[in-house]
């Protein structure tokens, strides 16, 4: 185990914005699990995403099906990578967006209110 993953954790894989749209329209339809607080997701979510803010998936992990690839999205993709690390070393198979909401609206991909 090298230092940073000693402190840190393991890497979590991260997908783009992109890979996630196509996931949802060819794919195994994963669980997108929005990890923002419920006023972020209320200005603009990805249609189908479940809502635990970070500070409850603790104890909301019990919400949500092991057998299922979970991706979780934030505004920018810092609190998704701690929420897939989580997830991850609960024995979930967790991916990260990289940058978030952010990447996903510069992508013009579409948004739901």
């Amino acid at each position: 185990m090298g230092f940073l993953s000693g402190l840190f954790g393991p890497a979590v894989p991260s997908i783009t914005a992109e890979e996630l749209n196509e996931k949802l329209k060819f794919g195994k339809h994963p669980l997108v699990l929005d990890v923002r607080q419920p006023d972020e997701f209320r200005s603009g979510h990805i249609a189908g995403a479940k809502l635990i803010p970070l500070n409850e998936l603790q104890r909301k992990m019990g919400e949500l099906p092991k057998g299922r690839e979970i991706v979780c999205i934030c505004a920018s993709g810092n609190r998704s990578t701690s929420a897939a690390k989580m997830l991850a070393k609960e024995g979930f198979n967790a991916l990260n967006v990289s940058g978030g909401m952010l990447a996903w609206r510069r992508a013009k991909l579409p948004v739901q209110n």
